[in-house]
């Protein structure tokens, strides 16, 4: 769980916009995020995450609206020697070595220099690179160098961590490394803000989540609270479709071809549901409990807001 911070957020934004000629790239985005919670940051393309962050960090000037990062105003130049950032795009100089890299952005985060050496091993063995320190970047793997930037996310021990798709070149170790490294990060009291579009791994490392499209907030909640709604899937056929239909008033559900999903629909209730599938003709070849994912919500949010 989040631990409990101070009432100043983390980050809190009123009304923020950015227009780029025509374009809305975000529209009047209302969210706070609180101190020492990792939180999901979701939406497909296009929806305007990239524009928050950006104006979040102060890489770009709002069009309307404000907020505060870290209780400072976007774009308090202070305030970013406080914050950790892992672009999605971004590629480091194949000539250096990776400890050379860090050694750069110890300098850019003007840590003091009798410190560089500790904060360099603690960087690069937190992200698991210990023995690689002496090693050019150019001979790294994408995950390896995903890796690194992680590192860099994190040197100084920042207060705000921004992290954009942090586990998109990972196999499924490094990306349950990520997590740990994420939630490790959120335990010494640090904010996380995750930018993902891999909801699974936003499901189980995020305490809340936020779905904006077509740059306006359109949910957010914990995750079990976004989805976690139980649900039921019976393979069924020879249901006529006024028998279909009938069953649909009773028991309200989602035609999937053979399957019918039934949402919200207690488990003590299933049997029922059977009998009245099978008093209607209809035969059943499969019952499939469970619980709508964060991936199934998020889907549906969009096409809702599509329509």
């Amino acid at each position: 769980m989040a631990h409990s911070g101070p009432a100043e957020p983390a980050i809190e934004t009123v009304d923020l916009a950015k227009r780029y000629g025509r374009t809305d790239a975000l529209a009047g985005l209302s969210m706070r995020v609180e101190r020492g919670e990792i939180f999901g940051f979701l939406g497909p393309n296009g929806a305007g995450k990239t524009t928050a962050v950006k104006l979040l960090l102060g890489l770009a000037r709002p069009t309307a609206g404000g907020g505060t990062v870290l209780g400072a105003r976007l774009g308090d130049l202070e305030t970013r020697a406080r914050i950790g950032y892992l672009p999605e795009l971004f590629r480091y100089q194949p000539w250096l070595r990776a400890g050379e890299v860090v050694a750069l952005h110890c300098e850019l985060a003007r840590l003091p220099r009798a410190a560089w050496p500790a904060e360099i091993a603690r960087a690069l063995t937190t992200v698991g690179l210990a023995d690689r320190s002496d090693d050019f970047v150019g001979t790294f793997s994408k995950g390896m160098q995903q890796r690194l930037g992680l590192g860099v996310a994190l040197l100084g021990r920042p207060e705000l961590i921004f992290l954009d798709e942090p586990t998109s070149a990972l196999d499924p170790i490094g990306r349950r490394d990520v997590r740990d490294i994420i939630r490790a990060a959120r335990d010494r009291g640090a904010t996380v803000f995750l930018n993902s579009h891999l909801l699974t791994e936003v499901e189980r490392v995020c305490d809340r989540v936020a779905i904006v499209d077509h740059g306006r907030m359109i949910a957010s909640g914990a995750p079990d609270a976004l989805g976690g709604e139980s649900s039921v899937r019976i393979r069924v056929t020879d249901l006529t479709e006024e028998a279909r239909n009938a069953l649909g008033q009773a028991h309200p559900f989602v035609d999937e071809d053979d399957w019918l999903r039934f949402r919200g629909l207690p488990a003590d209730d299933i049997p029922e549901v059977v009998a009245a599938i099978v008093a209607a003709g209809g035969r059943v070849h499969a019952v499939e409990p469970g619980r709508t994912t964060l991936e199934e919500r998020f889907v549906e949010l969009i096409r809702d807001g599509a329509a």
